[in-house]
């Protein structure tokens, strides 16, 4: 059974965040079909979506003014797979202490831009994430990387933390991270939002049939 994913693609790395998708189902022996989201429209017909980084309050005007953003509520209210990475994250919290971004508020946390420095500062990092499918480090990638400064009351659950400040979470069927998970040949991340979730995958399945 084939699922559809889409990528968000105002702005990021689309063609690498399309690469991991198929590299992670086929990974499952999962068919997926990625199309890439530029308008409204086409994210109600998507099983699974990711938000790429880039610049979040570029990313915030383009999904209110094209009518994307209320379909990408509607998609994780609906139980199904999110992915938001970088600025992904900061568009997606509930917090992003930014007034040019209008937040979906799909992730309950208060992020800080930039944490670990600017472009200059790049880095990768071994990371411990919790529910990978097995032990070995994730080789995370750091990009004017934002962290998690505050994870509220919710359902939101601290995946993996760097240099004591937590860079990845999960709030229900939405993962977001502050690394970039496309820029490297493991797909893992991309398999722990979209497949090995019990409760977004039967979501997935279920609007697959």
């Amino acid at each position: 059974m084939s699922l559809t994913a889409g990528v968000v693609a105002v702005q990021g790395d689309v063609e690498e965040h399309a690469a991991a998708i198929e590299r992670a189902a086929a990974a499952r022996g999962r068919e997926v079909a990625v199309r890439e989201i530029r308008e409204s429209g086409l994210v109600p017909d998507c099983d699974l979506l990711a938000m790429p980084g880039g610049e979040s309050t570029t990313i915030s005007r383009l999904l209110h003014g094209e009518g994307i953003a209320p379909e990408i509520r509607a998609h994780v209210a609906a139980g199904k797979p999110l992915l938001a990475t970088c600025a992904g994250l900061i568009v997606a919290s509930s917090d992003a202490n930014d007034d040019r971004v209008e937040e979906l508020g799909l992730v309950d946390v208060a992020v800080e831009r930039n944490a670990f420095g600017r472009q200059k500062d790049s880095f990768e990092a071994p990371l411990s994430v919790d529910g990978l499918a097995d032990d070995e480090p994730y080789p995370a990638v750091f990009i004017r990387a934002p962290a998690i400064d505050d994870v509220g009351d919710g359902n939101a659950e601290v995946l993996a933390s760097w240099d004591g400040r937590p860079v990845a979470v999960r709030d229900g069927p939405v993962v977001g991270t502050a690394f970039h998970p496309e820029l490297t040949p493991d797909s893992r991340i991309h398999g722990l939002a979209f497949f090995e979730n019990d409760t977004a995958s039967a979501a997935a399945l279920e609007t697959a049939e």
